[in-house]
């Protein structure tokens, strides 16, 4: 969603490298470029001009005219001020003193508020809660149906009386189902209401009814992050009507240009607590203003992702891995391939997984474009393999290669290929586990040359002497310094001069990903 407002944020700050210093002029240059970059993210008005104020203020102080890089400097206030405009700290939920806690989901018709419901289900069942679904949408056609179907594939309970489309009482359903959570020991209820055709009284006074007659611990407001600012407008609306605690970003995979989730915090007052980003139940999460200011800046999201990988792969699993692969290559098989290759499944899209990596932004286009479908069909050809042909891939001749083609529904070339990668992963892997870095990967920490290719650029460095003239040393200084820059702001190791949207990937690498 924000890949235009990256790409012109990240336009803006090359051009600050390499300069020394930063003038009045450098700056009101900049904030220009990112107050347009900003509108055309189609961020409301009100937002902009504040923070374009703040980086001003900040970058025309002592913090950048002091500093030793002045540019990594502004980034630096850009990246605080990103993160203050998307509320500051990440907000948890309040859960009451005495079961159960009533989270109350309110916004307009379309939102998604009821997909979102078994989402938020799904994710506190996941934390040790029980939460139950509560069914107060009785006017849209089916919406109790959906409910019902949206709990099932969450593995939560649904609480539905009455069978909807017009029929029944809301608030006399949110407060009966008070008494059912408690009568069965469910410690949270989520009350999922009508949605509105825009700001429609009679509606908004029966989600306000149903407020009362439940007093909520929580009331979020259900926003879609697709529909720019006119969630803003609403949210207002709805904030003055009903009043809310939270927002939950609804839709924030699409592809519009992001603007509600970047103002409705810093307008309505109201933190952005959860934001939902696919169809999938698992596509939600506590919503992190540093981590969503670092992604739009290019910086990455690590810390989402290994909380992803700590959520999915299990300690002693990846203690026998390693153990397995320190003893040698050969003791990795097809078998442990398919499994980690299941288990980095099981974090979500590959796709999205590579996208939080620090400077991948500038690939993001073969990123896009990468198949999903390769994982399935890897994993059909190596569950058409005998036990032994998994233990050991060399004695895959052509019959046998015939063979599995046939029983995976796969070409006899794509099974070739995959037990070439495989070798190249094994390989890839073995050296990764004794410390050598990714080959063909230089531009990325841990993953990129060797030790020894480390050692002879550090001797290389020691063995270079500095000139005694003041000029030429001065000269030498600053093209040590704009290596460093370059090398900072090309963190792929992309050689000078290619063009980062016809860049291809390291030939270990692509093999590895099919």
């Amino acid at each position: 969603m924000f890949d235009t407002l990256s790409d012109r944020l990240a336009a803006t700050f090359k051009n600050l490298r390499g300069k020394g210093r930063l003038s009045e002029a450098d700056i009101d240059a900049t904030a220009r470029e990112i107050r347009i970059a900003l509108l055309e993210a189609d961020v409301a008005l009100p937002a902009v001009r504040a923070f374009i104020r703040q980086v001003k203020e900040r970058a025309l102080g002592a913090e950048v005219s002091q500093a030793l890089n002045p540019a990594q400097q502004v980034i630096k206030i850009v990246n605080e001020e990103l993160i203050g405009i998307l509320g500051g700290q990440t907000r948890r939920l309040r859960f009451a003193k005495t079961a159960p806690t009533v989270i109350m989901l309110a916004g307009l018709q379309g939102a998604g508020k009821t997909t979102l419901a078994g989402k938020l289900g799904h994710w506190l069942k996941g934390q040790g809660h029980a939460p139950l679904l509560v069914a107060c949408d009785l006017q849209r056609p089916n919406a109790v149906n959906q409910l019902a179907v949206v709990a099932e594939r969450a593995g939560v309970a649904v609480y539905a009386p009455e069978p909807g489309n017009g029929v029944g009482d809301p608030v006399q359903v949110a407060k009966d189902s008070i008494e059912f959570a408690r009568s069965k020991q469910y410690d949270v209820v989520i009350v999922d209401t009508a949605g509105r055709l825009g700001i429609d009284a009679e509606l908004m006074q029966q989600a306000a009814d149903i407020r009362d007659a439940v007093s909520p611990d929580e009331v979020l407001f259900v926003v879609d992050a697709m529909i720019g600012q006119d969630a803003v407008n609403t949210a207002e609306a709805f904030r003055d009507g009903v009043g809310f605690d939270g927002v939950v970003l609804s839709k924030l995979d699409g592809d519009a240009r992001g603007g509600a989730a970047l103002s409705v915090a810093h307008v309505t007052g109201k933190q952005v607590m959860f934001a939902s980003n696919g169809e999938k139940l698992d596509d939600f999460d506590a919503f992190h203003p540093d981590r969503m200011a670092s992604r739009i800046l290019g910086m990455g999201d690590m810390l989402s992702l290994i909380e992803k990988a700590e959520q999915t792969f299990s300690q002693d699993e990846a203690e026998k891995m390693a153990a397995k692969l320190a003893k040698g290559p050969k003791e990795f098989t097809l078998d442990d391939f398919l499994s980690q290759m299941e288990q980095v499944r099981k974090m979500g899209s590959i796709s999205k997984l590579l996208g939080m990596l620090p400077g991948m932004g500038q690939i993001k286009d073969q990123i896009n474009n990468l198949d999903e479908r390769d994982v399935d069909r890897t994993a059909a050809i190596i569950k058409s393999m005998t036990p032994a042909e998994r233990q050991d891939p060399t004695i895959i001749n052509g019959s046998r290669r015939a063979r599995i083609a046939k029983g995976s529904g796969v070409d006899v070339s794509a099974v070739k290929n995959l037990v070439e990668r495989f070798f190249d992963a094994r390989k890839m892997m073995s050296r990764m586990a004794q410390g050598g870095g990714m080959p063909g990967m230089p531009g990325i920490p841990g993953m990129g040359g060797g030790a020894g290719k480390k050692k002879k650029q550090i001797k290389q460095a020691k063995g270079k002497r500095q000139s005694g003239n003041p000029m030429k040393r001065k000269a030498e200084e600053q093209a040590a310094a704009e290596r460093r820059e370059q090398q900072a702001a090309n963190p792929l190791g992309l050689p000078a001069g290619q063009d980062a949207q016809n860049f291809e990937l390291p030939e270990e690498f692509k093999k590895f990903m099919g």
